[in-house]
């Protein structure tokens, strides 16, 4: 399911050093609402979702947030921040509560758009609590990103709903990797 390429999703470059904001990006790396707790939650639903199709941007989704995980790793050093481990900014240890166990396929799907929706709100925050352009405009990329999977998931709560064919799902699919295009 997993493939490493070097690249990242998005080139990650900063102006200055910044231990303290490097510090705050930590909870994009093992906060509650961080990149790693969205692909570990995703993962998981993906191994527990009935629909192949589902289980296929599932994966797709969980693996971009690990590409997205991997982004915020390099700014974290480049901005000369701490060493990298499980831990938000005030240090407390990443914990399996922030995955959400619902089984329900709606449900699965529900708890993800609500990740996707706190991730958002926790970017615009750091968006506006650094002044370098770079790190804006990676920012403003990892958001826009949440806002894309958020609306995939919705889209895929709907097919639901509707007791769309399985076939149907496969739109999701094209959809995603419509949205990669360009990047």
């Amino acid at each position: 399911m997993f493939s490493y390429s070097k690249s990242l999703f998005y080139p990650v470059q900063v102006e200055t050093r910044d231990p303290v904001f490097a510090q705050i990006l930590l909870e994009h790396y093992g906060g509650k609402d961080s990149e790693y707790s969205a692909a570990t939650q995703y993962l998981n639903h993906r191994s527990n979702m009935n629909n192949r199709y589902l289980r296929d941007l599932l994966g797709m989704i969980a693996s971009e947030e690990m590409g997205h995980m991997e982004m915020i790793a390099v700014a974290i050093n480049k901005l000369g921040g701490p060493p990298l481990s499980f831990v938000d900014s005030q240090g407390i240890p990443w914990n399996i509560c922030y995955v959400d166990q619902t089984l329900d396929p709606i449900g699965m799907l529900q708890a993800d758009v609500e990740a996707e929706v706190r991730a958002r709100i926790l970017y615009n925050h750091h968006f506006t609590m650094t002044n370098d352009p770079w790190l804006k405009k990676m920012i403003h990329f990892l958001g826009c990103r949440e806002d894309v999977h958020k609306l995939l998931f919705k889209k895929a709560q709907i097919l639901i709903r509707k007791g769309a064919q399985p076939e149907q799902f496969n739109e999701l699919i094209i959809d995603y990797k419509m949205s990669l295009k360009g990047m």
